[in-house]
Parts: C-alpha cells; structure tokens; sequence
C-alpha cells in the first residue's frame, strides 16, 4: 500500500514536468519566429566625391598700413573705421603750411634763374657771355627746378590717401595729434578675396592640382560653404614638419569671411560617377570588414562588402550588392545573417519612437 501511495504522488509530477517541457520548447519555438522590426532603403546609383578635411587660416591679399611721409598737425580725418575706401580716395590732411612756403620759394627761385638764362640768350653781343656762365646757369636752373618739384611732392604728401581699394580696418591717430614722419595713420584690408593657408603632409602631393576644388566651412557648427580653389601650391616639403605650403583662392565679395578666421576645409580629390551608393549608417564595421544586411524574402542576409569613397553620409559600394537591392539602414544592429525580419516604414519609426 506504501509503494501504491508513492506512485499516486510520483505521477502527478510526472505530468507536471512533460507539460513544462512542451512549454518550454513552444515558448523557444515562438522566439526563434520572433520577426526583428527593420527599416530599409533602395541600393541606388550616384556620384561620390573624395575629400580632404583639414584646417585653413585666412589671410588679405591686399592690405596697406597707411603712414605719413611727412611730419605735421593731422589738420582733418576724412574717414572712419569700417569705411569702404577706393585707390587714390583723401584720408586725412596734414598741416603743410612750412612746405608750402618752401614751395613759393623754391619756385621763385627758379624765375630768377629762368629771367636771367633768357637775358643773357637775347643779348646781341654773345662774344661777351662765357659758355662757361652760360652752363652754370642751366645747371642752377635744373637744381632749382628738382628743389621745386620736391617741395611740391611735400605739400602733395600731406594730402594722405589710399594706395588700395579697402575697408579701413584700424584708425591710429585722432585731428589735432602730431604726426611725425613714417608715423602709421592706418590700416587698410581688402576682403574681396581672402587667401586660405593650408598645410598638407607629404603623402598628399600627388593629389594636388592648380585650379582644385575645396569647400571652406567659416565653423564648424555651421553647413554653409563656400567654394574656393587652389591657387598656389608650394614646391618644397618643410623638413621639419613633412607638409608643403596650399594657397587656396577664398572669394568674399558679401564680406561673410574676415581675414584672420580658423576654418575648416575640405579638398575634393576625385568624384566617381554613376555608382552604387548607400547610406553610411547602414555599414557593419567588424576588425576593418564591412558587411550590409540585404534583404531576402522575409530574412536578412549579411553580405561582405568593398567600400570606395565617402562623401558625408553616402559612401560608395565597390563590390557586394547590386543596384535595386534592398539593405536593411535600422535595426541591423540586433540582426544575425538569416535573422527573421520586420520590414517597417519610417511613418512607423516615428510613431513607434513617440
């Protein structure tokens, strides 16, 4: 009877434990068709570029410190800082009454020398006059005649004016101080078009070329660019730091660069037209392989790729897929080669994201 009640007891458990088994084994059935939710895109076909990011200083062209050539009373002051000036264009005016006396003086004394020279060259009896005197006079009246034009050039100079087209970037004197000779009066830049300094090491020489693209970005929180060009390239290698000299052409007409900016820089090497191209967040990077996850019926199959070049977000497909294929963009980071999948639209994304 003791065995009989034992087996009574045993064989409910036995039960218990066959179902828990047939739950567990549907429960991992149901997992295994658990589908992964996805989103894709399209494998289509466009053009790639290859860059070069690196850093550029601005700097002016066409800059003039403007200095004074005489020594005077700054009398007036005809521009202001943040002027627009032209070539030629008055900037200040020097007290000059002391050169403009030596000017009256000098040029009478040429007069006196000129009445003399014509006296003497209409007298009738020459034999009298000594060549002699005769030459000493014309070279008193060409002495006299260079003392005039400098005294001229002096009163000239104390009209201070523009050698350039510029803006006046600095103002260093004020009306009424005293300028000495070569003191500097100002500073004036022009931005119409800027220099990019850039400095690139050795290894990318042979991928340079006069007249080469690049794209300036002013910051680098910011996406506008402007496009300039290779104007110069240095023919020597700095020993020291294994880069060579890039002068890049920066147009500015609408003055949003100024001379002196840090920005960003990106030279475009090469463009590859019409190939297969694909989002980069789409590539699974494992010790330097690179795989994508295509689309297969209801499965995703991972598929090794060969990467050419990147622009941005887009990179260049070599090799692996063909245009037309669908790859997976979402999800693929819980995906296993023949994972079943959930192909979801980007209206579901978001909704599911809110």
């Amino acid at each position: 009877m003791e065995s009989l009640s034992k087996f009574k007891i045993a064989l409910p458990l036995l039960f218990v434990a066959v179902l828990s088994a047939c739950g567990n084994e549907e429960q991992a059935k149901e997992e295994e068709k658990y589908a992964i939710p996805v989103e894709t895109t399209t494998v289509i076909q466009g053009d790639v570029s290859s860059f070069y990011s690196t850093t550029a200083t601005l700097e002016a062209p066409l800059e003039a410190n403007v200095v004074t050539r005489i020594s005077g009373l700054i009398e007036s002051l005809s521009v202001e800082e943040g002027d627009r000036v032209t070539k030629g264009q008055l900037l200040a005016v020097l007290d000059a009454k002391r050169q403009r006396y030596d000017l009256a003086r000098s040029q009478a004394e040429v007069e006196i020398i000129e009445q003399e020279l014509n006296r003497l060259k209409k007298m009738g009896n020459k034999e009298f006059i000594s060549a002699d005197s005769m030459a000493k006079l014309e070279y008193n009246l060409q002495a006299a005649m260079a003392k005039r034009d400098l005294a001229a050039l002096q009163v000239e100079e104390s009209m201070v004016r523009s050698p350039i087209d510029g803006i006046v970037a600095k103002r260093f004197v004020k009306a009424g101080n005293m300028a000495k000779e070569f003191d500097e009066l100002f500073y004036i830049v022009n931005q119409d078009e800027l220099y990019g300094i850039v400095h690139l090491p050795e290894a990318q020489l042979h991928s340079l070329r006069l007249g080469q693209e690049a794209q300036l970005f002013a910051n680098k929180h910011t996406q506008d660019t402007v496009h300039a060009k290779v104007l110069r390239i240095s023919p020597i290698v700095d020993a020291q730091s294994g880069t060579f000299k890039v002068t890049l052409s920066v147009p500015n007409k609408n003055a949003t660069l100024k001379a002196g900016m840090f920005t960003r820089v990106e030279l475009r090497y090469d463009t590859h037209s019409d190939v297969i191209t694909v989002p980069y967040n789409a590539v699974i990077n494992q010790d330097n392989e690179y795989a994508l996850y295509v689309i297969d019926g209801e499965n995703a199959s991972r598929r090794a790729v060969t990467l050419g070049y990147r622009e941005d977000d887009t990179v260049e497909v070599v090799s692996g897929i063909t245009p037309g294929e669908q790859i997976v963009i979402r999800g693929h980071q819980n995906l296993k080669d023949q994972s079943l999948v959930e192909v979801i639209s980007e209206l579901d994304v978001a909704s599911a994201q809110q």
